[in-house]
């Protein structure tokens, strides 16, 4: 979502997730904040996420909104990820019913344009297609023809699991920070999966190579960061550190090497499915603890 600065305001949205929340991510640069929810299936992490969509769209203004990352609405992404280990195709339908009950809803709430990106999408589409072609290209597929005056336009998604990760520079030059992206980009010839954006922190004196990494299997967080490092020490810079956006899947960080754990600094507590057991272990007796959704 679009606040990154006001801690009143993301801490109001923090709480109105209840147990659901298993991590928040605030970017005063990127004027962003990302919050991972999850629980035992729709029924828990879906009501979580419109207490959480409420709350922006109370208190949320896009037109006072300056930050370094592209942005559609005051309501940015709502990404929906099945990850119980169960057939891919069933996992699949379930984010897809999801997605598609959360956006009707908060549409006709809030009269806001929604826009379906991956497998929530009648025709299959990235989130790149939609911050590119919204509206110029593509028509939202629910709500109003034109943005909401306040809260813009919502993006809502199905999809595999992926893997958000910032790399921070030694240097303020954001011109190689953007050379970096440009060389990591799958769509400009870099590695499978990646797509990367170059972004200056004013409030760090850094520059920074930002990437989502969309098929894991192909290129995993371990390959993208290091190559990073390889180009920018190419350039006569380097990594002062390594941002994780959210939460990473275990099977993830298991596959990387101890060597860029403790480079990285992503520790087993940052996984998914830690995080969801401790949410466990702190629920009340009684409580059922089935696999995640």
């Amino acid at each position: 979502m679009s606040e990154g600065r006001d801690t009143g305001i993301i801490e109001a949205i923090a709480a109105a997730c209840g147990p659901a929340l298993l991590d928040v991510h605030r970017d005063p640069d990127h004027h962003r904040s990302v919050f991972t929810l999850a629980g035992p299936g729709p029924a828990d992490a879906g009501p979580a996420a419109r207490r959480l969509a409420a709350v922006v769209a109370e208190q949320v203004d896009l037109t006072l909104h300056q930050g370094v990352h592209p942005r559609l609405g005051a309501l940015d992404v709502v990404p929906f990820v099945a990850i119980d280990p169960v057939d891919g195709g069933a996992a699949a339908a379930v984010a897809v019913e999801a997605a598609h009950s959360f956006a009707a809803w908060f549409s006709s709430t809030f009269d806001v344009p929604v826009f379906f990106y991956g497998d929530a999408a009648p025709i299959r589409r990235s989130l790149a297609d939609v911050r590119r072609d919204a509206f110029a290209v593509l028509a939202p597929d629910l709500g109003p023809a034109e943005p909401h005056p306040r809260l813009g336009v919502t993006a809502v998604g199905a999809r595999p699991p992926m893997i958000a990760i910032n790399c921070n520079l030694t240097t303020d030059d954001v011109s190689l920070a953007r050379r970096i992206a440009s060389a990591m980009r799958e769509r400009d010839g870099g590695l499978p999966g990646v797509r990367a954006l170059g972004f200056a922190l004013a409030s760090r004196g850094q520059a920074q190579v930002s990437m989502n990494l969309v098929a894991l299997e192909r290129t995993g967080v371990e390959h993208a960061c290091t190559e990073v490092r390889r180009l920018a020490e190419a350039a006569g810079a380097g990594v002062a550190g390594v941002e994780l956006v959210g939460l990473v899947p275990k099977a993830e960080l298991d596959r990387c090497s101890d060597e860029f754990r403790s480079w990285s600094g992503i520790s087993p507590d940052r996984t998914v499915e830690n995080r969801l057991a401790a949410v466990a272990r702190a629920a009340p007796p009684g409580r059922a603890a089935a696999g995640p959704a």
